[in-house]
């Protein structure tokens, strides 16, 4: 009775703790993989992060990998001209990955 009991108490953790880990991705993976990317970002900044004409700016361009990671933290936390801000939106975590993301990525030659 006190195994069933514990087994009913523990898998709740279990199953939560698997979703979120599910949700987080790797630092190492590409910017356009992430799907807080997709959620987030491929609305304005275009699903392959080249940007939209009228939408954000481009994210693989040597201009945006060369801003410094404070600084494109601040612009995804506070927003900057018509960028959101996403400080309520997305975990320190989140945009941590991001940050790493974009300073990785690579324009196409």
């Amino acid at each position: 009775m006190k195994t069933s009991r514990l087994a009913i108490a523990v898998c709740p953790l279990f199953f939560a703790l698997t979703a979120v880990s599910a949700q987080t991705p790797p630092t190492d993976a590409t910017l356009t993989a992430n799907p807080v990317f997709q959620k987030s970002c491929a609305k304005c900044h275009g699903k392959t992060a080249e940007g939209h004409y009228f939408g954000g700016p481009s994210l693989i361009s040597e201009k945006t990998s060369a801003t410094s990671a404070d600084g494109l933290r601040n612009i995804i936390t506070n927003g900057k001209g018509r960028m959101p801000k996403y400080a309520s939106k997305l975990t320190a975590e989140e945009i941590d990955t991001l940050v790493k993301q974009i300073r990785s990525s690579k324009s196409k030659p």
